[in-house]
């Protein structure tokens, strides 16, 4: 392997987790208590064929159907800012995840492909037909990939905000995600205590905190909740990734939109060949160009696009659905907001990364 293609793909393989990292612990808005959930009646609870139930909440009219996967440990929630309003021009249906919001929890493994059959039979219950227009974030937009390549029919178009990219690490551990691992871990195990702590205690860190809701309370008091969220993590540069790689060119007519979070690129270290770019916003060039109608654009924004830039998120979604409506190929999306980055030399030791591990790991295995 040449030094050029080495030094891209380890450094690529570090910034896969970089999104992922960055949504765990953010202040997303609390699930709703039980009352108000009954009172709802925008929300329903699906229950699938093995018995758990996955709650949805619909709103809006008309065709096609906007769906929004959230990213990994947020649930229906992170989308307050942009499912109102684009409820004004088409329906538009959140969920909750096995094991999040007020959806049950779900059986183990919680790989991708499970959670895209959970959202499949989740519409089919609640009889919510296509066509949709899927937008995931973060880890979400794996699984919003995995749920297109099951439906091609249904899917005519994807949005994708700031998304992990698909990698295969050799086993969890050392996947750059131990710090995340570490808390789920850690919340196991006071969850597993009896009696458990009291609301507020230290071992509680990271599992809620005194914003949390009753219902988040609940939630973070059953260590299967810590259970299923460990599961999900571990198989996203397993066989969550393994599922994604597989889908080939099953999307390559399905429209598709990647927008990057301009902080998350910079985090990222440039292409050290050819014009100056975030390996970052590379990798998502690339995905977009498995789409024969794919665009990519970098936004001023943290990771949570969404809610930092929710003007962006609509107005993307809103032209696919327009164009899905006139029956024609999506228009490209804005140039992108920042300034190219300064060409940097070529390392001679690339250094740390971004995420304080050493990139000199051997290619194909990640992050050491």
């Amino acid at each position: 392997m040449t030094y050029r293609r080495r030094h891209l793909t380890l450094i690529a393989q570090t910034l896969a987790v970089a999104s992922l990292i960055l949504i765990v612990g953010c202040g997303l808005p609390a699930a709703k208590g039980e009352t108000a959930l009954a009172q709802d009646k925008s929300q329903v609870l699906a229950t699938l064929a093995d018995g758990h139930r996955i709650n949805l909440r619909c709103i809006g009219r008309g065709a096609p159907t906007v769906l929004l996967e959230a990213g990994f440990g947020a649930d229906s929630g992170a989308w307050f800012k942009v499912q109102p309003a684009l409820s004004r021009q088409t329906r538009v249906c959140a969920y909750d995840r096995a094991g999040s919001g007020f959806s049950d929890l779900g059986p183990l493994p919680r790989d991708g492909a499970t959670l895209a059959r959970d959202l499949d039979q989740t519409l089919r219950v609640a009889n919510i037909k296509g066509p949709y227009v899927v937008v995931g974030h973060s880890a979400g937009g794996l699984y919003a990939r995995l749920f297109a390549a099951r439906r091609p029919g249904d899917v005519v178009g994807l949005v994708l905000l700031d998304p992990t990219v698909e990698r295969r690490a050799p086993r969890p551990q050392g996947d750059g995600l131990d710090g995340i691992r570490r808390r789920l871990q850690r919340c196991i195990a006071t969850s597993a205590i009896s009696p458990q702590p009291p609301p507020g205690d230290p071992q509680w860190s990271g599992c809620f905190s005194a914003r949390s809701s009753e219902r988040a309370v609940e939630i973070a008091r059953n260590p299967e909740t810590w259970r299923g969220q460990l599961s999900e993590l571990d198989n996203i540069f397993g066989r969550t990734s393994e599922q994604v790689a597989r889908i080939g060119s099953v999307l390559h007519d399905v429209p598709m939109y990647v927008i990057t979070a301009s902080e998350t690129a910079a985090s990222a270290p440039t292409v050290p060949f050819g014009p100056p770019i975030s390996v970052w916003e590379a990798q998502h060039q690339q995905l977009a160009a498995q789409s024969r109608h794919g665009f990519q654009t970098t936004v001023l924004s943290p990771h949570l696009v969404m809610i930092a830039r929710p003007e962006v998120v609509i107005a993307a979604v809103e032209a696919m659905v327009s164009a899905t409506r006139a029956g024609r190929a999506p228009d490209p999306l804005p140039t992108s907001e920042t300034a190219p980055l300064p060409q940097v030399d070529k390392p001679e030791d690339p250094g740390p990364n971004p995420f304080g591990q050493s990139l000199g790991a051997a290619p194909g295995l990640g992050p050491k």
